[in-house]
């Protein structure tokens, strides 16, 4: 037989390798955690993997964001440049991050043994995960908040008549007459029952009419109002950050609550918690989908949503929207993928995980535009107002347009607790997946210090995101929290994602790399892989990112444009993360010996205990099998320590009987 393969920079040196991760060592399809083995853990089945993938790749986004962009990017014709990044840069990351996790079996800190210098860009992708945790808890909160307003018989959102209203409140059913007033009165007229009356004598019909093209309506609808006046409580700017919102603590509190007890067991208890979370958001958005063709207007939407304009292809603005959505949609760079995969077992097959996960999370973006659009065309036929004027994206849909269109269904509560709780368990899978990131991170990091407290550092850490939540749920929160996502994950996510592929690609090697992919799953992937890692992925990420930084404006909210010390203390977070690289490439290179070249070439290449985590899969071997005179390969087997104790018995009963 060949020699085995080596991974680090010398295989006559053995360093001391992990623990070996136990139910590998009983059987290989459902691998469980034991004391005995490796305590980091496995998921239960491939099931719990795939879903956990699935959940932090199908967020937020795929419901508010995505229809939205479909609609004012071509409709229908937006998918072609939607699909078009989408193989060619987003399932290659995919592919890329599950493999690279499943290989090494270990956090994104410490899985950059592959490459020393660059352990930056894994303290880099735990950062910006700390970060987005903080305020999308917050945004959990939010869901809540409404969640527990849907539970009862008449939704508080649908009034005007409330302490918080203004005179510029309109409900929905009364748009067109507060439409007529409003025009009514700017000729003299007095608006009685359908008709104005009294009017100026100059107020012809045909004035009145060409007035009325002319007049500038405003109209405020109480769902806005109740989200800016009664749960924002805003305030003028992040200059007046004034009281915090109780209400919004506690259910920011009660989501830190159910993330903690849903990780406090790592992967042997967010993977149970994924069978519920990952597949219910599929039961509502299919249940909101027939409820809402049924409804009058409903194709309006569709039709609004789908209804392709090819013109738009050629607008760089809309390629780029696309490239952007496809790469945040998936997830790549966040550290997550890599975790989540380092809990496979070795021989899962992450090249059909990456295929299948991706391509479900862009029909699930397709399919939730449709559920999105329908009840919205159903919204824009009632108050009588075109579909263009009531969509929006972000908070604005989920807790403003959604919100009324909903209120105007029969039975509306029961509708609106279903939407919300569809997203809070979008919500919650996405969380799962940054915050695990973090602790695996920094717990295989420090594994000495952290792991025997894995309870009270996860306690430790959702304590402190809540503290740091405090004043995103002040009166002033929702700029903060505004801010906070413009810059913590923008440019700098762009950075970790270009310096992992091109680490991974060409310092690394695709040959190398394709070596360890043949490891796992027992033959190599199609040179495709390899051209898209090599040449076009890392094309189109600096593409994104050189068209993001060219374009950036700073951050604003809706109208209210933020002063200039927000937008430097927004840079300054950006580079939090990203500072990370340079500053760890020059710790390594200092800390190394010998002349500058020898120096860069050892922080360069792999450390002698990168490879698998288990020690019988680093013996794996990558040449061809030997066969016998019968033309069959000869395998050597390897008992377990089971079998071992099963011949060591027999052979006592086979000496005992002779």
């Amino acid at each position: 037989m060949a020699p085995s393969a080596s991974f680090g920079r010398d295989s006559e040196e053995k360093a001391k390798l992990p623990a070996d991760r136990s139910g590998i060592d009983g059987e290989c399809e459902t691998p469980s955690v034991s004391s005995d083995g490796d305590e980091r853990g496995t998921w239960g089945n491939h099931m719990e993997f795939f879903l956990s993938c699935l959940g932090f790749a199908v967020g937020l986004g795929n419901v508010w964001r995505f229809p939205y962009l479909c609609y004012r990017n071509g409709g229908g014709a937006f998918l072609i440049p939607y699909v078009f990044f989408l193989v060619f840069a987003g399932v290659p990351m995919f592919f890329l991050e599950l493999s690279f996790g499943q290989f090494a079996g270990t956090g994104p800190i410490t899985i950059w043994r592959v490459a020393p210098m660059f352990k930056g860009v894994g303290f880099a992708m735990v950062m910006i995960s700390f970060l987005v945790c903080i305020y999308y808890n917050v945004i959990i909160s939010y869901i809540l908040h409404y969640l527990f307003a849907s539970f009862t018989s008449v939704l508080p959102w649908i009034t005007c008549t409330n302490d918080y209203n203004t005179d510029d409140c309109v409900e929905g059913g009364q748009v067109k007459m507060a439409f007529e007033m409003y025009k009514c009165n700017n000729i003299g007229g007095d608006y009685f029952n359908g008709t104005c009356f009294n009017a100026t004598m100059n107020a012809t019909a045909a004035m009145m009419n060409e007035t009325l093209l002319n007049t500038n309506f405003t109209r405020v609808s109480p769902t806005e109002e109740y989200w800016k006046h009664f749960v924002l409580q805003i305030s003028d700017g992040i200059d007046d950050m004034g009281g915090i919102s109780w209400s919004l603590t506690l259910c920011n509190l009660l989501g830190w609550i159910v993330v903690f007890f849903s990780l406090v067991k790592g992967v042997k208890s967010s993977g149970k918690v994924v069978y519920f979370t990952a597949t219910f958001p599929y039961i509502v958005l299919f249940i909101l989908l027939i409820r809402g063709l049924t409804l009058d207007g409903a194709m309006d939407g569709v039709w609004f949503y789908i209804k392709p304009d090819w013109s738009r292809l050629a607008h760089p603005k809309v390629w780029m929207d696309a490239a952007v959505q496809i790469f945040y949609s998936l997830g790549a760079a966040w550290g997550s993928l890599i975790t989540m995969s380092s809990y496979n077992r070795f021989n899962n097959n992450c090249y059909r995980d990456a295929l299948i996960i991706s391509v479900s999370n862009c029909a699930t973006s397709v399919f939730a535009g449709f559920v999105i659009f329908s009840v919205i065309g159903f919204m824009a036929h009632e108050i009588g107002v075109p579909v263009g004027d009531v969509i929006d994206q972000g908070p604005g849909l989920a807790f403003v347009a959604y919100p009324e269109a909903v209120s105007l269904l029969p039975i509306s509560p029961l509708w609106a607790i279903l939407f919300f709780f569809m997203l809070f368990t979008l919500g919650l899978d996405s969380q799962f997946g940054m915050l695990e990131a973090v602790l695996s991170g920094l717990i295989d990091e420090f594994p000495t210090i952290l792991r025997p407290n894995k309870t009270w550092f996860t306690l430790a850490i959702c304590v402190l995101q809540f503290l740091l939540a405090l004043p995103m749920v002040s009166q002033g929160g929702i700029y903060l929290l505004t801010m906070v996502d413009w810059y913590s994950a923008g440019v700098s996510l762009m950075i970790v994602a270009v310096t992992e592929c091109l680490v991974l690609a060409w310092l690394y090697g695709c040959d190398r790399f394709y070596d360890n992919i043949k490891m796992m799953l027992g033959s190599y992937p199609s040179i495709w892989w390899k051209i898209c890692w090599k040449v076009i992925t890392p094309v189109v990420l600096l593409g994104i990112l050189l068209f993001t930084m060219v374009n950036h404006s700073p951050v604003t909210y809706g109208k209210y444009e933020y002063p200039g010390w927000a937008d430097s203390l927004g840079w300054l977070m950006a580079m939090a993360s990203v500072v990370n690289i340079p500053v760890f490439a020059i710790i390594s290179l200092v800390q190394a010996k010998g002349t500058f070249m020898e120096r860069l070439r050892a922080v360069t290449q792999p450390t002698a205990e990168w490879g698998p985590a288990l020690n019988r899969d680093r013996d794996l071997d990558l040449s061809e099998p030997e066969l016998n005179e019968k033309g069959v390969p000869v395998i050597d087997i390897v008992p377990t320590k089971d079998e071992e104790k099963i011949d060591l018995s027999k052979s006592m009963e086979r000496i005992s009987t002779v």
